[in-house]
């Protein structure tokens, strides 16, 4: 069996025949068109704007993700541990910058739900059902979910 050749020796043996056939040929490498954009090109415009914060505030979900995360890895290793991490997110600076995370989650959640209707359709005896009736199913979801969790916290003596 012969040696296989690599993508590239083959290419460039196909182009040394090729050019051994025409002496003027030269690959076609044609340069792409690339109109400047600017770095802020989003705030040209206000839709734009709302649709680059919402991708932002994907950020701070993962923030809160990640804290829960930890908030669990450190309960799993002992009531001291999880009474020092109850301490360091007691501090002015981590309070504030919770409750801003917050607000981004929530601006995140809101939006998100905003655009429900445009990517979940739903069929019911064969008729769309309208958006206004899938934007209002999750905004009950929504409010159900929130009032069972500030529920259990406050049942819970939190």
């Amino acid at each position: 069996m012969g040696k296989a050749l690599s993508y590239d020796s083959r290419v460039d043996r196909r182009w040394a025949t090729r050019r051994a056939a025409n002496a003027r040929y030269e690959p076609y490498h044609p340069k792409w068109y690339r109109k400047r954009v600017p770095i802020f090109w989003w705030l040209e415009n206000v839709a734009y704007v709302k649709f680059i914060t919402r991708e932002l505030t994907s950020l701070a979900v993962g923030y809160a993700a990640v804290l829960l995360l930890v908030q669990i890895w450190v309960m799993s290793s002992g009531q001291g541990a999880y009474e020092r991490f109850l301490e360091a997110m007691a501090t002015p600076p981590m309070v504030a910058f919770n409750a801003v995370m917050f607000l981004l989650v929530w601006f995140h959640t809101i939006t998100w739900l905003n655009l429900a209707p445009q990517a979940l359709v739903v069929r019911l005896a064969g008729r769309r059902v309208p958006s206004g009736a899938v934007l209002a199913g999750h905004y009950a979801a929504l409010v159900v979910t929130s009032a069972a969790v500030v529920w259990y916290l406050l049942g819970a003596g939190w």
